[in-house]
């Protein structure tokens, strides 16, 4: 289990809300609008903001106010590749430390991951409401993914993860649901990687774990990016 500060909280939260158009280019940004907007004090926004300046993400204009940079595509492809390389060291963590109850509870989820997933499709083929078991499905892959994050046993790791995700867990949901309800087959081609990101942890192949993992989160970031 990782620890969050707000600051931390506050990176993330406007640092995913540049990269995913929400703060546009230019937007003017104060600490104390910031503050509002996050619910919380502005100290830790101020440390956000300084963060994020050293990053490039913004520029200063006055004492506590900052304007969105304009980010050039190749800067969120950087973003994009520091988690992508982040997912694929905590998978070659995970091969060598997890345990086989934690190896277990992957198979449990992914075994109910199966049944919802099989419940959505025949919902849809009958034309009746599918949504909630797809929500109860992305809250499942959610907590397997969050299983294999704990497998790693790398607190410090998974907290770098965590502050280097190009999407926070919010948007991501809504991104994955909006493709999901143009493509019934949105990411079933990924779905089975899973699979395959398990079997290679009960191997401890390393070298596997990781490859499936990277190949795994460069799929699912890219679609969501084509998704904004």
């Amino acid at each position: 289990m990782t620890t969050e500060t707000l600051a931390d909280q506050a990176y993330r939260d406007v640092r995913t809300a540049i990269a995913t158009g929400e703060l546009a280019p230019g937007a003017k940004v104060t600490e104390r609008g910031m503050a509002e907007r996050l619910a919380i004090s502005p100290t830790p926004v101020r440390e956000a903001l300084r963060r994020l300046e050293l990053d490039g993400l913004i520029e200063r204009i006055g004492p506590r106010t900052v304007l969105v940079a304009t980010i050039r595509d190749a800067a969120i492809d950087d973003l994009a590749e520091v988690e992508v390389g982040l997912r694929g060291l905590v998978a070659r963590f995970a091969a060598r430390h997890a345990t086989s109850t934690q190896l277990d509870i992957l198979d449990v989820l992914l075994d109910r991951a199966d049944d919802l997933l099989i419940l959505a499709k025949e919902k849809r083929r009958l034309g009746q409401p599918a949504d909630r078991h797809l929500n109860v499905l992305l809250d499942t892959m959610q907590e397997f993914n969050d299983a294999v994050d704990a497998c790693a046993h790398n607190p410090v790791l998974i907290r770098m993860l965590e502050q280097s995700r190009v999407f926070s867990r919010p948007r991501r949901r809504e991104l994955l649901l909006q493709r999901v309800a143009a493509d019934e087959t949105f990411g079933l081609e990924r779905y089975t990687s899973h699979r395959a990101l398990v079997r290679a942890l009960r191997d401890r192949d390393e070298v596997a774990a990781e490859r499936i993992a990277i190949e795994d989160s460069q799929g699912g970031l890219a679609a969501l990016r084509a998704a904004r």
